[in-house]
């Protein structure tokens, strides 16, 4: 398949979550087109159910994908991926990459053989989960928590709003309350948002830990499914598009320009 030079990437999220995906993508690539597409109208995804995202997500990329033609779709979200990318791929006919809890890299960086899986509520109770551990990490502990209000503190700090600092308090301790949490030493940070609230989770932690995640993993899946593509001379301005456009998403904006995505729009 021929692809033109201008044919985009499109990322895909709930949210703004997608950016810690979007960023060391174009480290790699980075004069490729961009298309950010953010869920608006049905954000959070974290907690709603299996049935509502299995349905939800490949309805809206089928019209992302018809009115923008990319080459690639990237599902920068988690919860969406571990239970909507099989749906997705059976419906488009374009590569399709997911973001996988990074359990692998959790487990191979934990010298205490404890870590923790910090996620939406959607995504850590996925058998997925247990599957990814039982792979990598069979002989180690590994704790799981699910916080909803670590995903809005990641938004709101991209809106340039004041933090509350008890979010990412609780948060940790959601995984170090946990019997064996006391050993805990390395994060998985199994959701694209909370990347953007790193610096806050290890401001918030009593002790050093080692946060992982997969932004840069997923930028070299990019890499290597695009090789031989032609890319544009000159970077273009990126598009966020998100389904719902009101003042939270206007309130975004100097954010996503810094992120390179100077024009948005509405799906």
């Amino acid at each position: 398949m021929t692809v033109a030079p201008q044919a985009p990437i499109l990322f895909f999220d709930s949210g703004v979550g997608g950016l810690s995906i979007l960023a060391p993508a174009r480290a790699l690539i980075p004069t490729a087109p961009v298309v950010y597409a953010a869920d608006s109208a049905g954000f959070p995804y974290g907690t709603k159910s299996e049935a509502e995202i299995a349905a939800r997500v490949p309805a809206l990329l089928g019209r992302l994908v018809e009115r923008y033609r990319p080459r690639l779709a990237v599902i920068a979200c988690n919860t969406a991926s571990t239970i909507a990318l099989s749906h997705v791929r059976a419906a488009l006919d374009i590569p399709v990459v997911g973001t996988v809890p990074a359990i692998k890299p959790a487990a191979l960086t934990s010298k205490s053989r404890v870590f923790g899986v910090l996620g939406t509520d959607a995504t850590v109770r996925q058998p997925y989960v247990d599957r990814l551990a039982a792979e990598h990490g069979a002989d180690c502990i590994m704790l799981r928590h699910g916080c909803a209000a670590l995903v809005q503190l990641a938004e709101a700090k991209l809106r340039g709003e004041p933090l509350d600092p008890a979010i990412a308090r609780a948060a940790l301790a959601g995984l170090t309350d946990q019997p064996g949490g006391d050993r805990m030493d390395t994060v998985a940070l199994a959701c694209t948002h909370f990347p953007l609230v790193e610096a806050e989770l290890a401001a918030a932690a009593s002790r050093p830990l080692t946060f992982v995640h997969g932004g840069e993993g997923i930028a070299r899946r990019i890499e290597f499914l695009t090789q031989g593509q032609p890319w544009p001379d000159v970077p273009a301005p990126g598009i966020a598009v998100f389904t719902r456009v009101d003042d939270h998403v206007r309130a975004l904006a100097p954010a996503l320009a810094r992120y390179g995505l100077n024009r948005i729009e509405q799906l």
